[in-house]
């Protein structure tokens, strides 16, 4: 495989699912963080799938799957069996429709993979062995997840409230002074939820003065 790593908005974008077990599960789970509109076809669900169906998280069509289920207008396809026949069929089918497909711990009939994924906040991070090793891309997001401590979400909103500021306003800061910024005294205060604290060391660390503009009077 040759893979270009991409995030994909899914807000609202229909995604077919085609297998009611933990697999399944899996893909639904990750499928409704990103809010996307997802329709399951498998003849039985597994316990988790039902509650999500039960509070309406996904559309159900209960039955084996058929290739006509693909005419819909889907954005992708994920196959969560364990029949190498259904993968290899789905992919081909997808592909004449110019769908990609996803077909779970089966690299050869996939358009594209599902890495690894950490999210806290606004910060998500992706790790893939290129679906060499599932034992290890599971290391990996364990490792990532101990990486992103508590003040990072913190720290991700704090950099974009001031970003936009400072976007707002035309100011020029370069990447190495941001970088410089974003010392261990400044995490230690978002740690401490010190949020104001937090940001006027920021701004006082990049050089720069976001003080309220005075309105001009009528």
């Amino acid at each position: 495989m040759a893979l270009y790593p991409i995030f994909v908005e899914c807000k609202g974008r229909r995604v077919l699912v085609i297998g009611g077990g933990h697999v399944g599960a899996e893909k639904v789970r990750g499928l409704m963080n990103a809010e996307a509109d997802i329709t399951v076809v498998a003849p039985q669900l597994n316990e988790e799938m039902q509650g999500y169906k039960s509070d309406g998280r996904f559309a159900h069509i209960e039955r084996e799957y058929r290739e006509s289920d693909l005419d819909a207008d889907w954005h992708f396809i994920m196959v969560a069996t364990d029949d190498g026949a259904v993968n290899r069929e789905v992919r081909e089918a997808g592909n004449r429709r110019r769908i990609w497909v996803n077909a779970a711990d089966d690299p050869a009939n996939c358009d594209f993979i599902l890495p690894s994924v950490v999210r806290k906040g606004k910060i998500t991070l992706a790790a893939s062995t290129s679906g060499t090793s599932p034992a290890l891309a599971r290391r990996l997001r364990e490792e990532l997840d101990a990486y992103l401590t508590e003040d990072m979400p913190a720290l991700a909103d704090l950099l974009a409230e001031v970003r936009q500021e400072v976007r707002k306003r035309g100011i020029n800061v370069e990447n190495d002074t941001w970088q410089e910024a974003i010392d261990a005294p400044l995490r230690v205060l978002l740690a401490q939820r010190r949020y104001d604290e937090a940001r006027a060391r920021l701004v006082e660390r990049l050089g720069i003065d976001l003080a309220p503009v005075a309105e001009a009077e009528a």
